[in-house]
């Protein structure tokens, strides 16, 4: 499946076809899932930009546009299944070069349609050799039929203020898809559900040296020193006080089934709900700046040339009608 989109959603599909049979109603996958996580940017140095370039250019070929065929068949299987979805993906800028990726969260629910999706904020140290900044524009949930659904792709899950706007804006259940593993990662989501009140799905791929084809040159030539797994998984469910509903599992492909109570929702919030009663606005605030910001954005017009008026006034340019049709993310009122 290894940098292959078609193989990698055609197996995305089927997981959410046996999620479904097996009596889930949501299906979290891991960080940048399909069409891989570009593990090879902790092994490749820098300065070997030949390989860097090519691994590049074989990402963003296979990368997802939002929408795209790739999205409806994803939308396909859950409404087939009956399960709300969020899946990692490298996703282009397509309202922009189309040649830069953002790390996303594509949240789809049980009906078939994109609910909305979250772009990792800060891609971490060596990811930002490969993927751009999302905006402010993706930091929200997504009221599902299951509840509150939001997401933070792995280490967005130490930034304070962006948990914080998360429990503010009434999160309920968390997906934490990553990269991450081991301690401290599995210490952070027990963490992160109490201090939210939340379901944390923390969701990883275990991935082993075999699963990387031999066509590719930088595994003899920097993965010579790894024996076995390159990620060894730790996906885990924890529940609002912080314990495991689903123990870390390690080494292995494996679904993780956990029963939400949506009393859960509640209950615990009478002793500690940092989006409400401990928040203390009055002492603390916080500005969550939610405006998309395009690659392009042009005013005005040349002699001569024709503008169709839409709702932003003459001049809008194609980059900024795209970003307004991108599938909104639901705003809590």
């Amino acid at each position: 499946m290894f940098l292959d989109r078609a193989a990698t959603v055609e197996k995305a599909c089927r997981l959410v076809a046996e999620a479904g049979a097996g009596g889930a109603r949501l299906a979290v996958f891991p960080e940048a899932f399909i069409p891989t996580y570009p593990l090879w940017v902790w092994f490749i140095p820098p300065a070997d930009t030949k390989s860097l370039r090519e691994l590049y250019a074989e990402l963003v070929d296979q990368a997802v546009t939002i929408p795209d065929e790739t999205t409806e068949r994803l939308c396909d299987a859950a409404r087939a299944a009956g399960v709300n979805v969020a899946i990692g993906v490298n996703e282009r800028n397509a309202d922009g070069s189309g040649g830069s990726l953002y790390n996303t969260v594509i949240c789809i629910g049980e009906d078939g349609r994109i609910a909305g999706i979250h772009r990792k904020l800060v891609p971490t140290t060596a990811e930002r050799l490969v993927w751009a900044r999302g905006d402010g524009s993706t930091i929200d949930g997504w009221d599902l039929t299951v509840g509150r659904l939001a997401a933070l792709i792995c280490w967005e899950n130490y930034m304070p203020l962006a948990r914080y706007a998360l429990w503010a804006g009434g999160t309920q259940i968390l997906a934490a898809p990553t990269w991450d593993h081991g301690e401290p990662w599995i210490s952070t989501l027990r963490h992160t559900a109490k201090e939210g009140r939340v379901y944390v799905l923390g969701t990883c791929s275990a991935v082993h040296r075999d699963d990387i084809p031999d066509r590719y040159a930088f595994k003899e030539r920097y993965l010579t020193s790894v024996d076995g797994w390159i990620n060894k998984g730790d996906s885990a469910i924890v529940d609002p006080d912080g314990k495991f509903l689903a123990e870390p599992v390690s080494e292995r492909e494996e679904i993780l089934y956990a029963e939400v109570d949506p009393r859960n929702f509640l209950g615990p919030r009478f002793q500690l709900d940092t989006g409400g009663h401990y928040a203390r606005p009055d002492i603390f605030e916080l500005t969550v700046r939610r405006e998309p910001r395009p690659m392009l954005r042009t005013v005005g017009q040349a002699d001569g040339a024709a503008t169709a008026p839409d709702s932003d006034g003459p001049g809008t340019s194609r980059a900024k009608r795209t970003s307004k049709r991108r599938a909104p993310t639901k705003k809590r009122r």
